[in-house]
């Protein structure tokens, strides 16, 4: 299990290798959202998502014999770059599985990262589970799993962290943290770094309409599983179920899960846009779509929403821009 001291000792070795980013604020969307609203813009992270922060944690933790013998990783596409370039900044030689209706954006740029890319069938039902244990015994590989895997919660966790000290910088010590969850890796991690940190800051699962597992499952207090694993524009959350390893953190850390429907999440884009002037991608957009459109779910002065990645395709950008900027 990810402790507070595996985040501490990630956040050392992401020291110099990983962007603090910026915790931004706009009074529009302070009018917007009735209370004010900071941004935890991870979209400006290396490769575009908080994930390379879990990638480099796990791959840094490795030893020299699992180096030597290279990586895998299953993504739809933010953990697949986010271990792809901490893989290439270490010399390791990595596998990436993932599904072949995943964004082009995403494909390409890992791809260009000089890593295998093998494609899946995931519409078809092809289990990227199986696929990626079957691949990492054939050729020996060190399996790096997207969110259930201590290494890469704890390098999430170092979102927390700054989290943390930023939030008391702008004079917010209670707030609901508002976090995009697919399989709760980075909901998990920052809910563990401000239980020690910033104990006034609770987090709350952020998830998009027809993907709600994480939410429902807190709600029953048993894990739940989403009836399709595809079929939304929030790609980069769409997960079959919470984690085994992040359940119980989520469980006993969080507040109940906030569901945002994809109309929402491109109207977040547009705002995040026009008054923050970042880019997000619809499922890095879920968490500020609950903060400025679910008012009344939220309570306190101020909210703090992560946003959790940028790798949007041009067109679907333009779409959000189009309809609501």
């Amino acid at each position: 299990m990810s402790s507070f001291e595996m985040i501490q000792a990630a956040a050392q070795r992401l020291h110099g290798h990983a962007r603090v980013t910026p915790l931004l604020g706009s009074p529009f969307l302070d009018d917007l959202a009735g209370r004010r609203v900071l941004v935890k813009a991870e979209c400006l992270q290396h490769t575009g998502s908080f994930k390379f922060r879990g990638g480099w944690a796990a791959i840094s933790a490795l030893t020299q014999a699992e180096r030597a013998h290279g990586v895998l990783a299953y993504s739809s596409g933010n953990h697949a770059q986010g271990v792809a370039a901490a893989a290439k900044a270490h010399g390791v030689a990595a596998v990436i599985l993932m599904p072949a209706d995943a964004p082009s954006l995403k494909i390409e740029n890992t791809r260009a990262l000089g890593v295998e890319v093998v494609l899946y069938d995931r519409v078809g039902g092809e289990d990227r589970s199986a696929i990626g244990q079957a691949l990492a015994q054939e050729h020996g590989l060190t399996l790096i799993k997207p969110y259930d895997e201590p290494e890469v919660i704890a390098g999430q966790g170092s979102v927390g962290l700054e989290i943390a000290a930023q939030a008391e910088e702008e004079g917010v010590t209670q707030a609901d943290v508002l976090v995009c969850c697919g399989g709760g890796g980075l909901t998990s991690g920052v809910a563990l770094a401000l239980e020690a940190t910033a104990p006034g800051l609770r987090v709350r699962p952020i998830e998009p309409q027809g993907f709600d597992d994480v939410t429902r499952s807190l709600h029953s207090g048993d894990i739940q599983s989403n009836a399709e694993i595809s079929g939304s524009i929030c790609d980069a959350i769409l997960t079959p179920a919470p984690g085994a390893l992040t359940f119980p953190i989520l469980q006993r850390l969080c507040g109940p899960g906030i569901v945002v429907t994809e109309e929402e999440a491109l109207r977040a884009m547009a705002m995040a846009f026009l008054r923050l002037k970042i880019v997000i991608e619809p499922g890095g957009a879920v968490a500020l779509a609950a903060a400025l459109f679910h008012p009344d779910e939220i309570k306190g002065e101020a909210v703090i929403a992560v946003a959790t990645g940028g790798n949007v395709d041009a067109e679907l950008f333009r779409q959000a821009i189009s309809r609501y900027a």
